[in-house]
Formats: C-alpha cells, sequence, structure tokens
C-alpha cells in the first residue's frame, strides 16, 4: 500500500519541471491524470512512442485530452476537479482563469482541493507575466554568477537548480504540506511556488551566503571555499584523461588524502574560518598544480580505489552510461526495468525516496497521449455515443 493510495491528483503541465511534482506523489501511489491538449497529426511513428513511454517524469500515470478552451471541455474539467484532491498546473498567471479552472473559481466546486500552481516569479509581483527559463532564474537569484572559475563566464549547471531543486521539489513539499493542513482544517488551499522564489531560497542555504548579511562579505565565482580554487576542494585530471573530484573540506580528510597521495606536508593547506569568501591566494595555488600533476601519474579508477581505501572524500567524473552501471546505483534499485504491456522493457530511474513501511512503486511507464481519455469519460458516466460526439467536435481525442 502506497502512502498516498486514494488521493486523485489532476496535472496541467507542459514542461517537465512542472511535471515532476505529480510524478514523485504518484510514485507513492497517487492516482495522476494528467490533461493534454488535443494536437492534430499527433506523431505517432515507433521512435517518438519509446522517447514518450521512456519519459521519467510522467511514469504512474493516467493521460487524457481535453480542449480546455471549449465550454464542453470546462464542464468536464469541473466534473473531475470536483472530486479530485490535488490539482498542479504550470501555467503563467492568468492562463487557468481564462480557462475556467483557477483556484477560486474550483474552489468553490471543490472547497478540499490543494491547487498548486507553478510559475516563474509566482502569482504577484512586477514580474508575474514574464517568460523565463532555469538560467533567467538563476541570473536573477544570484546564483548563476557564482558557478564556474572566475576568469571564465559562469557554468551552466544543466537546468537541475531552477527547474527541479527549485519548483518541482518545492512544488511537491509543499502540496503535502497543504494535504496534512488540509487534515486539521478540512480545507484545500492554493500552493504558489515560483521559480524564482525557490532559487534564492536554495542560494540562501549555501555557505557562499553565510556572512552576506552580517558581515556584508559578497560571494563572487571561484572564490570561496567551495569555488574550486583550494587543494582540498577540486576537480582533478588522471593519467587516462578522466577526472577525479577531491572534497576533503574537514582537516582530517584532507590529512587523509596528503598521506594517501605521499605528501603529508600539505596538510598545511587544509581549510581554514577565513576561506569562505576569499579565493585561493598564490601559496594555495601554487599547492593545488603540485597535486595536479602528482594526480596525473596514475589513472583514475586506481586513483579511485587507493584514495576510498585512506577515506578520503573522492568521487569518479562519470559520464551517464558510466554512472547507470554503478554498483551503488543499482543497489539502491535506482535504475529499474518497467515491462510496458505492448513496448516491453522500459528502463527507468527509481525511486530516490526510500519509506521502509510504505514504500514507492514504479507501477506503469509514461502513458501515451489521451491512452485513458474513454476510461475517464465513461468513469464520469458518459455513454458511448456523448463520448463520439466530444470526439467529432475536438474537444477529446
Amino acid at each position: 500500500m502506497g502512502v498516498l493510495d486514494g488521493i486523485k491528483i489532476l496535472e496541467l503541465a507542459r514542461v517537465a519541471p512542472a511535471e515532476l511534482p505529480g510524478m514523485l506523489l504518484a510514485d507513492m501511489g497517487a492516482e495522476v491524470l494528467k490533461i493534454e491538449t488535443p494536437e492534430a497529426g499527433r506523431d505517432s511513428s515507433d521512435a517518438w512512442v519509446r522517447r514518450t513511454i521512456h519519459t521519467f517524469v510522467n511514469r504512474n500515470k493516467r493521460s487524457m485530452t481535453l480542449n480546455m478552451k471549449a465550454p464542453e471541455g470546462q464542464a468536464i474539467f469541473r466534473k473531475l476537479a470536483a472530486t479530485a484532491d490535488i490539482l498542479v498546473e504550470g501555467f503563467r498567471p492568468g492562463v487557468m482563469k481564462r480557462l475556467g479552472a483557477d483556484y477560486q473559481t474550483l474552489s468553490q466546486v471543490n472547497p478540499r482541493l490543494v491547487y498548486c500552481s507553478l510559475s516563474g516569479f509566482g502569482q504577484d509581483g512586477p514580474y508575474r507575466d514574464r517568460p523565463a527559463h532555469d538560467m533567467n532564474y538563476l541570473s536573477l537569484a544570484g546564483v548563476l554568477n557564482l558557478i564556474g572559475e572566475a576568469d571564465r563566464k559562469p557554468a551552466i549547471p544543466l537546468n537541475l537548480v531552477a527547474d527541479y531543486a527549485g519548483a518541482s521539489l518545492h512544488g511537491a513539499l509543499g502540496i503535502v504540506l497543504a494535504l496534512y493542513a488540509r487534515e486539521r482544517t478540512g480545507r484545500g488551499q492554493h500552493v504558489d511556488v515560483s521559480y524564482l522564489d525557490t532559487t534564492v531560497s536554495l542560494l540562501a542555504a549555501t555557505p557562499n551566503m553565510r556572512f552576506f548579511f552580517s558581515d556584508g562579505l559578497a560571494p563572487r565565482r571561484g572564490e570561496g571555499f567551495l569555488g574550486g580554487s583550494y587543494p582540498y576542494y577540486a576537480i582533478y585530471e588522471t593519467r587516462d584523461d578522466k577526472l577525479l573530484t577531491i572534497g576533503c573540506t574537514e582537516p582530517w580528510l584532507w590529512e587523509n588524502f596528503c598521506k594517501a597521495i605521499g605528501r603529508p606536508d600539505f596538510t598545511r593547506f587544509a581549510r581554514s574560518a577565513d576561506q569562505f569568501v576569499r579565493a585561493a591566494n598564490a601559496e594555495e595555488e601554487a599547492a593545488r598544480r603540485e597535486i595536479e600533476a602528482l594526480i596525473r601519474t596514475r589513472d583514475r579508477d586506481d586513483w579511485y580505489e587507493a584514495l576510498v581505501k585512506a577515506d578520503v572524500c573522492v568521487g569518479k567524473v562519470y559520464d551517464v552510461a558510466e554512472m547507470v552501471a554503478d554498483p551503488q546505483i543499482n543497489h539502491r534499485q535506482m535504475v529499474v526495468d518497467v515491462e510496458h504491456p505492448t513496448h516491453g522493457r522500459v528502463r527507468q530511474i527509481g525511486i530516490a525516496i526510500k519509506l521502509s513501511d510504505t514504500p514507492g512503486t514504479i507501477r506503469s511507464a509514461a502513458p501515451l497521449p489521451s491512452e485513458h481519455t474513454e476510461g475517464v469519460l465513461k468513469d464520469l458516466g458518459m455513454a458511448a455515443a456523448e463520448i463520439a460526439e466530444l470526439k467529432r467536435k475536438g474537444i477529446v481525442e
């Protein structure tokens, strides 16, 4: 039994970060119905089907198409919302109101509805109507300017920060908090999650910001003890042109590393209290260069095994193929196979949250668009003739 068995979720999202919260809850047993837009001439090739069913953020969900711009589509949606527990939407503010599906409208139909909106800048404020993507939020949040080497442009960290660590995870948490509140009050509420807000919040938790408000010390790219300029927290190239990460921010772990590479004299370069915002000085940079030359004398995996035995914080810089073959990742079931009823084995990334009594499950691969439309409409009590008429009008596919 999943911890969220019996919880019904409606999802209206066109981008993966707004789809991930529903998937996280679906893994824990929630029933998620994706509402998708009818698309004429939708691709039906085998390659498109394979890409669709492998989509991580849509597993464990059902799918139906519904023309939300048509009054008939809006009426059907209100029927679905009347019995839903959660709604997740990822549009710009105002779109759901135009579709007759905003929180104010639906909360009148269903006062227990937890309604989660994920938008770039939130439901209010001077930027609320502006378009943006992950990198734009990172730049406005002051995060992008801190990532990378000091003498280069900032490095773009995929769309992991604002999109997923920011909006997606905060969205899922906000929904769970609102569900918990509903247990006490009997009422749902609007969960307003902003990609920019959540990115600022993540930055505030980092050591870079520790002294900004208290001492006015502003962090800069490539500086501070996590910036990559210090020898104890750096990326090193090995003889076989591969990379190792060394992350020995604790003095005793750095001492283990120095002994393992035969340079115990380098223990004096352990992290010190004055390094939160400054870059490495000339002597510290010289030590890092000496270590770089030493690390190039052996292959990556040789170094890795030796440093693990020496109790050092070390990591291989994997490519994706290496990552999915890693024994720890596989032991933790972070790469799993799901059997699709018509397309065979579908490989998926596993469930990261391990619950001892009510573990999550991967019950199905991502659905094809409109795969469950007829079943959903029949559950609403519609006859075959009514469904056929809706298809003829383009309300559903």
